[in-house]
């Protein structure tokens, strides 16, 4: 036979299931304290000599806290002794004073001549070919430092400081009108 509430039969497992899982856990907590505690056997001979005939239960009280003081130090005697740390986090380290050299002054320098200017980035891009009338002309297109196009062909003056001395079928050669070095780009 089937049963009309299902979800009730569900309900209920869990709720046993919580029940269960919570009494195992108090029982390990419970265990796990009685493991912890240490027991001293009860020497009821001891403590009547202590307490002696005549005594008064504050009397027995008094012996009691005193015993168990004696244990304690006892046990504290025993016990390590904390290290020292290696350092102290609240207190600043004294650092030696430096020694301040004085200044001395410098001999002046010579001027520096001036470097010459950096050679700019070109770059030979491209030969083109035309057969003229008095033969064959070609004109190098080279790009510069901002990818502009430059185009040139022999006896032209590129950026005011190289002049093009010759063209190949896969080279330029330009010269430095100020120093006279041949600088020679090829093709990539």
């Amino acid at each position: 036979m089937d049963d009309p509430r299902p979800h009730l039969r569900a309900h209920m497992t869990t709720r046993r299931a919580v029940t269960y899982g919570g009494l195992s856990c108090l029982l390990a907590a419970w265990l796990a304290s009685a493991a912890s505690t240490t027991f001293q056997p009860y020497e009821p001979a001891r403590r009547e000599s202590q307490l002696g005939t005549t005594g008064t239960s504050t009397d027995a009280l008094a012996m009691e806290v005193q015993a168990h003081a004696s244990r304690l130090r006892q046990r504290l005697k025993s016990a390590p002794t904390p290290q020292s740390p290696h350092r102290n986090p609240f207190a600043f380290q004294v650092r030696p004073q430096q020694v301040v050299q004085p200044v001395r002054r410098a001999e002046p320098v010579a001027p520096v001549a001036a470097l010459p200017p950096a050679e700019p980035r070109l770059s030979l891009i491209g030969i083109a070919e035309d057969q003229g009338p008095s033969g064959l002309v070609r004109t190098a297109i080279m790009a510069d430092e901002a990818e502009n196009l430059l185009m040139a062909t022999v006896g032209n003056t590129l950026l005011g400081r190289y002049r093009v001395e010759a063209i190949g079928a896969d080279a330029v050669e330009l010269k430095d009108v100020n120093t006279s070095a041949v600088r020679r780009l090829g093709l990539r």
